[in-house]
């Protein structure tokens, strides 16, 4: 059966949409935006936090275990939650509302995300609450702010004491963006602008808006809706919604895709009669079509598309919980600079700032709401919460999100523990059946897994779903399309080493539509997976009893928390993205325009140069950009070469080591053994050269910023790698170099970490030692325009390295 989507173009974040199940493809319109309901103030600044009898101010957002650093092998939150202790905490605010334009209007606090178990209070009073931790919420305050000269007092409490309740760091408190609303009573309901597209071609695209209006009063009201031009009247009773629709055409719409991501910009209004609180609302959206079905596979755009995709946690590494935008943005630009074109946001809702990212990037999302059902994984998990909440997590979760082009396919769970109980069945229809109330424009899919030899029996189960997730169960697919011929599959999590095998299979089988794999970015929690580890250290997985003490984060990522690049990246990059070689001789330019994408080179660690290495399911081999292995000469090394051009040669020293021929056999590898000796490795490919260099000594740090200007919001950042060089500026591989950081002027050190995921200094600390020769640093910007002296002292001989930053009093776009 296909999956043909009518998709819709959308304003503030909503839109209508609707699905068609026929044999051709229709078209979709996506939209993507932010409301601008009355008036909408960022509400992050000027809160005090208040724990264990301590109280400091702070700005949000906020993640009170960051600060804290894990308690290795002792932290309530156990191995799964990094060992961090988690806790109660409160956060107060105080503000004023005595402006007379405040005096007829709706107050409302919006929070985009709150781990977990939030009461919010104005006033004294109990205003709202909110369970789930990954889901946004807003709070009508109206009845209990002071509109005078009076002081209002909002107190959030936050309980995550009930541990364990996560499989990962999930940080602790009100980790992501509050908003302050205000708006007349008659006014656009949250996320009620609604659009449709009956008609979308390379000539035109028709565009259906459908606006519901709210009247929050005691009183009949009367308002103008204007979409593009076009007005309509409304009239509503006390306490009445009504929904309008318009339609308007785009004329030579240019589609949105990864590789162009083209965003139109949409705008609506609504003025209530009598009233000066008009309305205004624009908003981006991308236009766009798709399909999946297992003969073709997934076609976006009238092409097919082969999906190369990465998990990826909430956390943003050295941050913590902490979602600024700028740490979001910088994450899928990570992940896109990788070669991959989708992220699965494993396994809970993701943020505004992510989503908006994907869509102005050019990144595909599986947008996930839970990890598990009614059967717990941990004793406080979202079991305890879904039959009280799971319908109103899934709607926050796909109101929100339903409008961004980059949104394919809703999630609703991930490797259920009851999936042998046939009630699970019930659960996910339940949990189809909550996202049709609300969207029924993109398939739904559920992350299916087995741990023994039942894998069958689940087939009712996956006939719930409109594209079924293998977790790990890829070598099924044979037997399962033969049962099944129209199932269309995806693997929803693949073990890293398993590259080339998942690459060729979705290559070979149109019904398997993409590989994602677990993960594309390391992360805080789940403590100890995918490491390799020495003979004598602890053995075993993350999993075994106990856990993995002397770990606190997981190192399963093709991209470590500081932003390197494993050679596994690099690998899995030219797999997916980089077109075959051409007869002629020649080779196409990567995707993404680099050497990079074309040839690499990268060396394994000897085993037994540090110890006798052994690997875990989720690991690969050590391997490394590095030619530095003093005491290993004249013993043998593997080097790896990773390209498709059909020949690589190798030299060490300008001696030309060996030759070798690379195809699909040899897995786009070409593999030497070398007897090392210090100086020059240099590989030859298609007239390409890469090479790596023996480092001396350590001589310097080399700061190197993500850009040099922040805006002056309070809120952007800059991210510095930190580098320990040679006199000829080459990354010494192995250097362990402590180092401490000063942030003076228009901004403040925010973090300052390495990528050992042992290493337990907080992760906010000045301080930090090197890991692998890199460390990587965050400075958050002031409100003050200005300059930023970042400075970071080694220890000695190393000299002191500065870079000069700018802080800019711009207005940040909404």
């Amino acid at each position: 059966m296909n999956w043909i989507i009518l998709i819709t173009a959308g304003l503030c974040e909503v839109g209508f949409t609707y699905l068609v199940r026929k044999a051709s493809i229709c078209a979709l319109l996506l939209t993507t935006g932010l409301a601008a309901q009355g008036q909408r103030t960022l509400f992050d600044d000027g809160w005090t936090f208040s724990q264990d009898g301590k109280t400091t101010q702070v700005n949000l957002p906020h993640d009170w275990d960051i600060y804290e650093g894990p308690n290795s092998g002792k932290g309530a939150t156990g191995t799964g939650g990094g060992w961090f202790e988690a806790g109660k905490g409160e956060y107060r605010k105080q503000f004023r509302v005595e402006s007379l334009e405040w005096r007829d209007k709706l107050v409302k606090l919006h929070f985009e995300g709150v781990y977990q178990k939030a009461e919010v209070y104005i006033n004294g009073q109990l205003a709202g609450r909110h369970a789930y931790g990954y889901t946004p919420f807003t709070v009508d305050i109206t009845p209990f702010v002071y509109k005078d000269k009076r002081q209002n007092e909002v107190v959030v409490k936050v309980n995550n004491s009930e541990q364990p309740n996560c499989r990962w760091y999930s940080g602790s408190g009100i980790y992501r963006h509050v908003w302050l609303e205000t708006m007349p009573t008659l006014h656009i309901a949250e996320n009620g602008v609604f659009v449709t597209t009956p008609e979308v071609s390379a000539d035109k695209a028709t565009v259906k808006v459908e606006v519901t209006v709210q009247n929050e009063s005691d009183n009949d009201q009367k308002g103008i809706v204007v979409v593009e031009g076009r007005h309509q009247e409304v009239s509503l009773k006390a306490d009445e919604s009504k929904t309008v629709s318009f339609t308007y055409t785009i004329d030579n719409p240019r589609l949105w895709s990864p590789e162009s991501p083209y965003l139109y910009e949409t705008h609506a209004t609504l003025t209530p009669h009598l009233s000066p609180l008009t309305s205004n609302i624009s908003a981006k959206f991308g236009i766009r079509s798709f399909s999946f079905d297992a003969e073709n596979g997934f076609v976006l755009n009238g092409k097919k598309v082969l999906i190369s995709g990465a998990c990826v946690h909430h956390d943003d590494g050295v941050l913590g919980a902490m979602a600024f935008d700028a740490a979001e943005i910088r994450k899928v630009r990570q992940m896109k600079e990788a070669g991959f074109n989708l992220i699965r946001t494993s396994h809970n809702p993701t943020t505004r700032a992510f989503l908006d990212a994907c869509d102005s990037l050019g990144m595909l999302v599986i947008d996930e709401a839970f990890d598990g059902w009614r059967q717990e994984k941990n004793p406080y998990d979202y079991s305890t919460l879904i039959d009280s909440c799971y319908r109103e997590d899934i709607h926050a979760m796909v109101m929100r999100d339903r409008n961004h082009p980059s949104v394919i396919s809703w999630s609703i769970g991930n490797e259920v523990m009851e999936r042998k109980d046939i009630r699970v069945v019930y659960t996910a229809r339940q949990m189809k059946k909550a996202i049709h109330e609300i969207d029924t424009t993109r398939p739904v899919t559920e992350a299916l897994c087995s741990w023994d030899s039942d894998w069958e029996i689940y087939d009712p189960h996956a006939e719930v779903l409109d594209v079924v997730g293998y977790n790990y169960m890829i070598h099924k697919h044979a037997g399962d399309h033969e049962r099944d011929p129209k199932r269309i599959i995806w693997q929803t999590e693949s073990y890293p080493r398993d590259a080339f095998r998942n690459w060729a299979l979705v290559q070979d089988y149109p019904y398997i539509v993409g590989d994602i794999v677990w993960t594309g970015l390391d992360y805080l929690g789940e403590s100890g997976i995918g490491r390799y580890y020495y003979q004598g250290e602890r053995p075993g997985e993350h999993y075994v009893e106990g856990g993995q003490p002397d770990w606190h984060g997981a190192y399963c990522g093709d991209v470590d928390i500081t932003g390197w690049r494993k050679p596994i990246s690099h690998y899995r990059e030219i797999l997916w993205q980089t077109p075959l070689w051409s007869p002629k001789g020649d080779v196409e330019a990567s995707p993404w325009g680099s050497v990079e994408g074309v040839v690499y080179l990268a060396v394994k660690e000897p085993d037994g140069y540090y110890g006798k290495i052994r690997e875990t399911s989720w690991s690969v081999w050590p391997t490394w950009e590095s030619w530095n292995w003093p005491g290993w000469e004249g013993k043998p090394i593997e080097v790896e070469v990773y390209t498709k051009l059909p020949e690589v040669k190798l030299y060490l020293n300008d001696k030309l080591i060996g030759t070798k021929q690379v195809s699909r056999e040899t897995e786009y590898k070409a593999v030497f053994t070398v007897n090392y000796e210090p100086g020059e490795l240099r590989a030859e490919a298609g007239g390409k050269t890469v090479g790596l260099s023996t480092a001396d000594e350590p001589a310097s740090l080399r700061l190197t910023a993500d850009k040099t200007v922040m805006q002056a919001d309070g809120q952007d950042l800059i991210f510095v790698t930190v580098e320990v060089i040679d006199s000829k500026g080459r990354v010494c591989p192995d250097a362990a170099v402590a180092c401490e950081a000063t942030v003076k002027g228009a901004g403040t050190l925010l973090a300052f970490a390495s990528a050992d995921l042992k290493d337990t200094e907080p992760y906010t600390s000045p301080r930090v030692k090197t890991w692998k020769g890199r460390a990587l640093l965050a400075v958050r910007s002031s409100k003050t325009k200005g300059k930023v002296q970042l400075s970071v002292k080694a220890a000695k001989p190393l000299p002191t390295a500065t870079v000069t930053l700018l802080c800019r009093n711009e207005q940040r776009k909404k």
